[in-house]
């Protein structure tokens, strides 16, 4: 693609891109009318690691703070939904917001003590805190220790209710990033993680900044949870609170494109696809990812979307400001 031809995509893609958006959404929501029941089933794990994926690119590809930790988030939500549905006969509604409100306090708990960590320290901590939560519920009578607990409240749900809601939380969560990165906030983010000194000089309160983002991380990263175990109807600890999420996220947001909000999504699409193929292969399914992602990053080092960026200069997601007129 030429100069000319790139000029000419620059001037009708503001006619092309709301067209474009409006026939996927409408695809996407008539999704079950028309889709199987197995395509159904996929198109709900895309749309919540997708949502997962959005979160840990939000907190590592643009504000700079890698966490090997959201699983405790995950955790904290599908134990939430669980507690409130079986334990207390609540309706699933209270246990979403039961999950957000214990998520928002338990990131303002460890917040203090961890953004006092920079680098692979606040890495390392967020993975011996989600750990730790680990251990806590191994060990808690309340959710029959290493037992797990079921969701039976999951089985009064239609499979295309659980899509749509799905569909709400994995394009909610790109909604939430584009407008976070749109604001002054984000660009108070962006400029904290280039250099976070020369940001503090320029007047960006560091702190805060990461408070928020961490607490908007959190919130949605536990909604998130809920549905991946409403989805399983069933739920442990080492399965809520496994590092594997987190192996998730980071392999998606590599393959896709970091500090891209289109990499995400496609790093879901391809990570759902792949993990259908190796469930003929679970001992080594992990080392089969990681193989990938390294010939990915060998061949295109800022993700998928990153070449394509650079090679036909495309740019789905626009997060740049347009200024005010006067």
């Amino acid at each position: 693609m030429n100069r000319t031809e790139i000029k000419e995509a620059r001037k009708t893609s503001p006619v092309i891109k709301p067209v474009i958006f409006a026939v996927i959404v409408l695809a996407l929501i008539s999704m079950p009318l028309w889709g199987s029941r197995y395509s159904l089933s996929v198109a709900v794990l895309v749309l919540l690691y997708l949502s997962l994926a959005q979160m840990w690119n939000l907190l590592s590809g643009y504000t700079g703070l890698t966490s090997l930790g959201q699983q405790a988030f995950i955790g904290i939500g599908g134990y939430a939904i669980a507690v409130t549905t079986q334990a207390y006969k609540m309706p699933l509604v209270a246990g979403f917001i039961v999950a957000g409100v214990v998520a928002v306090v338990f990131a303002l708990v460890i917040s203090a003590p961890i953004f006092k960590m920079s680098g692979v320290y606040f890495t390392i901590g967020t993975w011996i805190i989600a750990e730790a939560l680990y251990i806590f519920f191994v060990n808690w009578k309340f959710v029959n220790y290493g037992i797990g607990y079921p969701i039976t409240a999951a089985y009064r749900i239609r499979p295309e209710v659980m899509y749509w809601i799905s569909l709400v939380v994995g394009l909610g969560s790109i909604v939430i990033v584009v407008l976070v990165l749109r604001s002054r906030l984000g660009l108070g983010l962006m400029a904290i993680r280039d250099n976070a000194a020369s940001a503090e000089v320029r007047g960006v309160r560091l702190y805060r900044s990461k408070l928020i983002i961490f607490l908007i991380a959190a919130i949605w990263v536990a909604i998130t949870g809920c549905l991946l175990f409403m989805n399983q109807a069933y739920i442990i600890p080492s399965s809520a609170f496994s590092i594997d999420w987190t192996i998730a996220m980071v392999f998606m947001v590599i393959i896709g494109g970091s500090g891209t909000i289109e990499g995400p999504v496609i790093g879901a699409i391809v990570y759902i696809i792949l993990r259908q193929y190796l469930y003929n292969f679970p001992g080594i399914s992990n080392i089969i990812l990681g193989v990938i992602a390294i010939i990915i990053i060998l061949i295109a080092p800022k993700g998928i979307m990153g070449f394509i960026n650079k090679r036909f200069n495309l740019d789905i997601f626009s997060i740049r400001r347009k200024p005010k007129r006067k």
